[in-house]
This record gives structure tokens, sequence and C-alpha cells, in this order.
């Protein structure tokens, strides 16, 4: 975890800063055949906020590069494939990108497909920047898989401790996505083992399969029914926003709290009053004064129209990331040893650490919705 939080820091790192004062330019500025990397994360469906958000991010990480020259002088193209929250999509979608001989590939999006994918990038030799899978199942082996957020334990286990000690939860009820269960059940058992040693109840955990046939009011009454003082939702945003819109139907007083796959712009946009006070561990700080972040996010608004997420800030530093290693690679080095040698990058809210096995540590900070617009909280 790294100390304080990021809008406290005073240092900003010149050569993102002079990155992100350069100017977008969307053709190549220098010679030679290009630089090509991939992007690889769900573009269409219900769900597609997270991957368009990191997509977008990776974009505009691509494009400030290549206004500044691009990677050693030669220009750097990026590659999208949806994988659709697929399995067999994702799979379809790497060996595409893979046999277009991409130089690492940013993503994929959720712990689910990035299950799927590790082993076929240690075949192929190609590294996984991810900017938002998790899952534990993927922790502490050495392989091409790279991650710039922590595993879920660290995000659990500081959720578990807010619940507890700040927000009166004692009884507590888990409605966990099992579509992506790497995440999801990763995330409930770390949540489990934190939230009991503290002296809280785990009254019950509801495992449900996103989709539109989803029946929400019904499911909002199979999880009041213990009488919990708190629901907590391990889920994306659409379906956290859908459920919490019925619980407050329900009933008004009962807290409410999501883990950080929720925390996208579209909880607030679909949950309404509904999500307002519901408690958030995640990667972005939106309050942070960092002169770097405040730049990227003026570049983000300027290019895409609209507030970079939390996929966005991720998936611009994963970009980042693969471009510095590039740039840092001598005699054919392969990327996986460059990144594995060097450990930390910059990121926009602050510096990227890969441990030996390429999991980063990055600090989850404690949000909540109020008044319509996520707000850190101590």
């Amino acid at each position: 975890m790294s100390e304080g939080r990021a809008g406290k820091r005073s240092s900003v790192p010149g050569a993102l800063l002079a990155m992100l004062a350069g100017g977008l330019l969307l053709a190549g500025c220098g010679p030679g055949e290009p630089l090509r990397i991939g992007f690889l994360g769900g573009l269409s469906g219900r769900v597609a906020d997270l991957g368009i958000d990191g997509r977008n991010g990776a974009l505009l990480a691509v494009e400030m590069r290549n206004a500044a020259g691009g990677v050693n002088g030669r220009p750097v193209e990026l590659l999208a494939e949806d994988d659709e929250q697929d399995v067999a999509v994702a799979r379809r979608a790497f060996d595409a990108l893979a046999a277009k001989q991409v130089e690492a590939i940013v993503g994929p999006m959720t712990s689910s497909i990035a299950i799927v994918l590790a082993p076929l990038a240690d075949q192929a030799r190609t590294v996984l920047v991810s900017p938002t899978a998790t899952t534990n199942e993927l922790t502490g082996r050495d392989d091409h898989f790279f991650r710039v957020v922590s595993p879920t334990r660290e995000f659990a286990k500081r959720s578990a401790e807010f619940h507890y000690r700040q927000r009166g939860m004692k009884r507590v009820v888990v409605v966990h996505d099992v579509r992506n269960r790497a995440y999801s059940e990763s995330w409930l058992q770390d949540y489990r083992d934190a939230f009991t040693a503290l002296g809280g109840q785990l009254v019950m955990a509801v495992g449900i399969e996103s989709g539109d046939q989803l029946r929400f009011s019904d499911l909002a009454g199979q999880v009041l029914a213990p009488k919990p003082d708190g629901v907590l939702m391990i889920a994306n945003s659409v379906d956290a926003a859908m459920l919490c819109q019925q619980l407050r139907k329900l009933d008004a007083r009962v807290a409410l709290a999501a883990s950080e796959w929720a925390a996208t712009e579209r909880l607030i946009e679909l949950g309404g009053r509904a999500v307002e006070g519901i408690a958030i561990g995640q990667f972005l700080d939106r309050q942070s004064t960092a002169p770097s972040f405040l730049e990227f996010r003026r570049r983000y608004v300027e290019r895409f129209g609209s507030q970079p997420g939390y996929a966005g800030l991720t998936a611009f530093d994963a970009a980042n990331v693969v471009l510095d290693g590039l740039a840092r690679r001598v005699d054919g080095q392969p990327l996986k040893q460059v990144l594995a040698n060097n450990r930390t990058f910059t990121g926009a809210q602050g510096p990227v650490r890969f441990d030996v096995h390429g999991d980063a540590s990055r600090e989850t900070i404690m949000t909540t919705v109020r008044d319509g617009r996520f707000v850190v909280v101590n």
C-alpha cells in the first residue's frame, strides 16, 4: 500500500507530467514500422462501461506517446479487441492479437477472462498487463501476467474494516456474481476472513448470474429476509445499481456497500438516489490534486467528452507501463524480463510498483456517493 492519498502527494513525476502536457496527435510521428500493442476487454453489451473506459485510457496513453515522438522514434499503434465478456470470444480475440504480433496486451479487464488467458499468454510469450483483474488465483505466479492494481485481499480487508468499524455493519448479506467467479469468490473469501475476524457475522451469501433475466425485486426480498444491517454487492455497476433501487424500496435504512467493480459512473447514472451513501473501496481518487492526474483528466475529457472512471485511469497506467518497458528494452530483451527487472513505473496518481511476480500494490481509497458523485471518506 502506498503512503497517503494521491491527492496529498507534493511530488510530481516529471516525465509523466511532461508527456501529459505535450499534447495529443493521432498520427505516428516517428520513422519505421509501428510498434503494435493490443487492448482486450468487454466493449459491447450491458456492462461495457468498464471495457470502453479502459480502451479509452489505453488509447490516450498511446496517442500521447506518439505526440511525444513515439517509442525510441517509432510510432505506436493500438489494436483493440472485444472479448464480449465471453471465454470463447476472449480466446479468439487473444489469438487475433497474437497473430498480429503485438508487443503486449493491455487487459483483460475482468478476472474471469484473465484466468483463461494467462496460460495462453505464457504459451505465446505475450505479456498481459491488466488494469483491473484482481483475483488471488493469479497472485504469486512466475508468468506473463502483470497487473497495475492490488489483488482482492487488500481491497476486501480494507472494506471489511471500514464497514465494521465506521459503518456499523455487524450482520451482512453478500450478493456476488458467479459469472465472474474468479473475482467474486476470491473477494468473498477474503472479505469473510477479515470481517469475521473483527467480530462480524456473514449471515448469507447469495450467488447471482449477471444478465437481463435477473429479477431484482425478488432478489431484494431474499437478501433482506434475514434482517441484516448491511448488504454488500460484489457485482458490476449495472447489477449493483438495479439491486440498490429495489433494496431502497423495501428498506430505507439498511447500509449498502459494493466492491470496486461497481465503482463506475454508470452506478450513479442508473442508481440515482438509491446509491446515495453506498460505501465502495476503489482505485481512483477523483478528488486528487496531483498535477499529473489533473492533466490526465483534462486530456481525457478533451479527447472523449466524459470524465475518466477508474478503468480509464488504470488502463492509462497499464499502457504506459508497456510503453515505458518497450522504451527501456535493449538488444531484443523479452518485455517480461524488462518489467521484472525495473518494477517501478510512473502512474497518473502515483508510482506503479510490481513485486517479483508482477503483482502491484495500490492504495485502497474508501469512497461513498454523495449528491450524485463519488467522494473520498476517511
